[in-house]
């Protein structure tokens, strides 16, 4: 998952000789279910760092992989592709509804009584002055020729819209441009996403009906009017959706459908999460480009369907609890649990350009959630080599769950960073993509002293779509701090 020096931790704990319990490991497995539609695609390259070269590596699968012109560039809006009027019909929306559907089955977490989900300043007017954002207008622009191009050709005067989100916020800017180039940000996509999210989750059922209707409704009319490319068709459109959805907040009907919500859908935290980076890292990506081929440092990401999976089913996170990221690279996973939990959230990173990156991230992120109306856990970043970083030590003490993407560490590296789990409170979680505990090992008088043996491990499967680097499936593994492991077997040996 990030970067870090490759460290053998010496002087770790010695342990009281103590009883064998046999350690269970246990392989989970379920039917694969069906690939979500999902607009958040494999984001940059977050490398494992050798301290020997101090460089980094892009895997050659992520290169090899030829959907995408650019492997290293999340495409900004991914959305649902648009057919042309004659094929409307609502063949787009059902599959944008049913997508919507299948993310909130899989999850199914249970609620959190304590997580507040609506953010109340937010709802208040004229509270977005600190609140500083990047507008859509500001990277997809018709000043960048080589990007974009006009979207509506027979009306060249088009160029700027605004467009209303549930929050008081003010509206966000953007203008009205096609990429020339299928990876770059599409504005069109963005605004129809945009409003049809906010028909799904924020809008009163009837009211959403209406906008929905297949003949007359708003949703219809915008796909007609962009189908036709009819400027003054499209903005009539967005005009009638800004004064509908500013009526339905000042009459608290979106603050009462937010209230209602169990958990926040993964469709709208993909949405926050792509558009933040967008706005961020996706201008800036050459600043990742030391990550080359040839070096000792290969990249993985977790997508953020598989991150829903760890945080909601397999660690079941509270919003009163701690998460922390171990190599977080630009802080994806680190703004999605404090988002969807609500929980305190923390990563740590090495790599200087992509702890900058990050930090454009949380502040883009922090404006991003106050635009939807959304309040998230607070976010921490630390630089440096968690190894050493002290700040982090002290944070891993509290930690419920610790997440590690070790897909490629070395031996030494995943040693030392069992011997810093010693410090991890009991029953802590550690999710990772290789065990800390070597396969059918047992606890023995000679080996009594191992890190390891304070650790309980489960098996568990993923299925495709689930981690960047590629589209076959995988096993990662759930270790619990179980010291009583060793007293056991000391129990049972004395």
């Amino acid at each position: 998952m990030g970067p870090f020096d490759l460290f053998q931790k010496k002087g770790s704990k010695a342990l009281q000789a103590q009883p064998l319990k046999v350690r269970k490991q246990v392989v989970t497995s379920t039917e694969p279910q069906q690939p979500l539609r999902s607009t958040f695609s494999a984001p940059n390259i977050r490398p494992v760092r050798s301290r020997k070269t101090g460089s980094s590596l892009a895997t050659k699968a992520q290169a090899a992989k030829s959907r995408s012109p650019n492997p290293r560039k999340r495409a900004a809006s991914g959305q649902l592709r648009l057919e042309s009027d004659s094929e409307e019909g609502n063949t787009d929306d059902e599959k944008t509804v049913a997508s919507v559907k299948r993310v909130r089955l899989s999850t199914e977490p249970v609620p959190d009584l304590n997580r507040h989900i609506r953010s109340t300043d937010a709802f208040v007017e004229g509270n977005d002055f600190q609140r500083s954002r990047v507008h859509a207008a500001d990277i997809a622009a018709m000043d960048k020729p080589t990007k974009f191009k006009p979207a509506f050709l027979e009306h060249p005067d088009a160029k700027l819209v605004s467009l209303q989100y549930p929050s008081a916020s003010d509206m966000e800017r953007y203008c009205l441009v096609d990429p020339i180039q299928s990876d770059e940000f599409n504005t069109l996509d963005e605004i129809r996403e945009v409003i049809l999210i906010t028909i799904n989750l924020y809008v009163p059922d009837h009211e959403a009906a209406l906008m929905k209707d297949d003949t007359h409704g708003l949703l219809r009319r915008l796909k007609r009017a962009m189908a036709r490319r009819h400027a003054d068709e499209y903005n009539e459109v967005i005009q009638e959706w800004n004064g509908e959805i500013s009526r339905l907040r000042h009459d608290e009907a979106l603050s009462r459908k937010i209230d209602s919500w169990k958990i926040i859908d993964l469709a709208l935290i993909e949405r926050i999460l792509t558009q933040t980076y967008s706005r961020t890292v996706s201008p800036r990506v050459s600043l990742l480009k030391q990550y080359e081929n040839g070096t000792d440092n290969v990249y993985g990401e977790l997508l953020p369907k598989f991150v829903s999976d760890i945080l909601c089913k397999d660690t079941r996170i509270r919003s009163d609890q701690l998460f922390v990221d171990l190599g977080s690279g630009v802080g994806n996973v680190v703004l999605q649990a404090a988002l969807q939990i609500g929980c305190e959230s923390w990563g740590c990173e090495m790599m200087d350009n992509a702890c900058d990156l990050a930090e454009l991230q949380k502040e883009e992120f922090n404006a991003r959630c106050h635009l939807w109306g959304l309040t998230a856990g607070s976010i921490n970043l630390e630089r440096g080599d968690f190894l050493e970083n002290a700040v982090v030590g002290r944070v891993l003490k509290r930690a419920d769950v610790v997440l590690v993407n070790n897909q490629a560490f070395t031996p030494d590296l995943n040693e030392a960073l069992t011997n810093l789990f010693l410090d991890l409170k009991e029953g802590c979680l550690i999710v990772s993509l290789k065990s800390f505990v070597p396969a059918g090992h047992k606890i023995t008088a000679r080996n009594l002293n191992r890190a390891c043996n304070v650790l309980e491990v489960e098996e568990k499967k993923y299925y495709s779509n689930c981690v960047s680097w590629t589209d076959a499936p995988g096993t990662y593994f759930i270790s619990k701090k179980a010291s009583s492991r060793v007293a056991d077997f000391a129990l049972t040996n004395a």
